[in-house]
């Protein structure tokens, strides 16, 4: 389409946009915030096939104070905890899919890697874990019990330090995406090669179904917060990297507070996550095969639905109320 042609096609619905941000309670946030859906496709597709026109600008200026308007005011009409977690995360989550997209890959990536690692080298596993871990857990294996390392210390120790530890790991991952989003990778590759390398190690011996049932009891938090983490620290990145029509400084500020949020939203599934390392994967070894496979399903179910369904929905969702309140 021609830019006359686009201008002309969309001119009415952004001025008609325009002056409903300047009155006040011309219309309501949620039917703000699903124009504002339509005025970001508008904008992206001008910066596709655009990128030098002054439609850009105006798009660009139009949405940032589209978004403080029905921010600020969906914040103070509403719980401000329920619309961070119901709307303003998966809002982001939708809006930076592909940087999530690319986090998934590399960690199958990276995943991969440890196990073709621990599959070629016998020591391979000990230049991780080290040669007490390692030793513990093969005579654990020997004797039946190859979750039995889970089972030492107290439940509440062991709760406060993995809590702490993952969240330590999880904010140097989100945080190191100002290096371009290169220290974001470093850490997230070390620990992605880790995953890998840990259950090959129980394949290599035999376990690996064992190993599945106790370890993903705690893992499917605690690794899908980790995949998440590192998406925010390639948002930041691709901030600095892609300003598209922004400044690279207005585009850094905008980057790190969208992925800050999407790393605050996964601090509940870390603590968990830390908690079920703690009180519940010590008993794995005793538990029944089926409550372990339904704690796994359902932590499972929870966090893909809350990261990857869920924003779908609910883009999909003010789509249709736009669509409602055209016609």
């Amino acid at each position: 389409m021609r830019e006359v042609a686009f201008i002309k096609q969309n001119k009415e619905k952004w001025l008609d946009f325009e002056q409903s941000l300047d009155r006040k309670n011309s219309k309501s946030p949620d039917e703000l915030a699903s124009l504002y859906i339509h005025l970001m496709n508008d904008l992206a597709y001008a910066q596709t096939y655009y990128p030098k026109s002054k439609v850009v600008q105006y798009l660009n200026g139009l949405a940032s104070k589209a978004y403080q308007k029905i921010y600020t005011t969906k914040r103070g009409n509403k719980n401000i905890l329920l619309y961070f977690f119901l709307e303003d995360v998966p809002s982001l989550m939708y809006k930076y899919r592909r940087y999530v997209q690319i986090s998934f890959i590399f960690f199958f990536v990276f995943a991969a890697i440890g196990a073709i690692s621990c599959a070629y080298d016998s020591e391979f596993a000990r230049s991780f874990f080290g040669d007490h871990y390692v030793d513990t857990t093969l005579e654990n294996i020997k004797n039946g019990r190859p979750m039995a390392v889970y089972e030492g210390g107290s439940a509440w120790s062991s709760f406060i330090g993995i809590t702490e530890n993952n969240i330590t790991v999880g904010a140097k991952e989100f945080l190191s995406g100002i290096f371009l989003g290169l220290g974001t990778a470093y850490i997230y590759m070390y620990n992605a090669v880790m995953v890998g390398t840990f259950q090959f190690f129980f394949f290599k011996h035999n376990s690996f179904w064992e190993s599945v049932q106790g370890i993903w009891i705690h893992g499917t938090f605690e690794i899908f917060a980790m995949i998440i983490e590192a998406a925010a620290g390639f948002i930041i990145g691709g901030s600095i990297l892609f300003p598209k029509t922004l400044s690279r400084f207005n585009s850094f500020k905008i980057g790190i507070r969208d992925a800050f949020k999407i790393f605050a939203s996964t601090l509940p599934f870390t603590i968990i996550a830390g908690f079920l390392e703690g009180y519940v994967t010590r008993f794995a070894n005793d538990m029944p095969a089926i409550l372990k496979i339904v704690i796994i399903l359902i932590c499972a179910t929870t966090i893909v639905y809350y990261y990857l369904i869920y924003p779908f929905k609910l883009t999909k969702k003010l789509q249709h109320q736009h669509a409602i309140t055209k016609i």
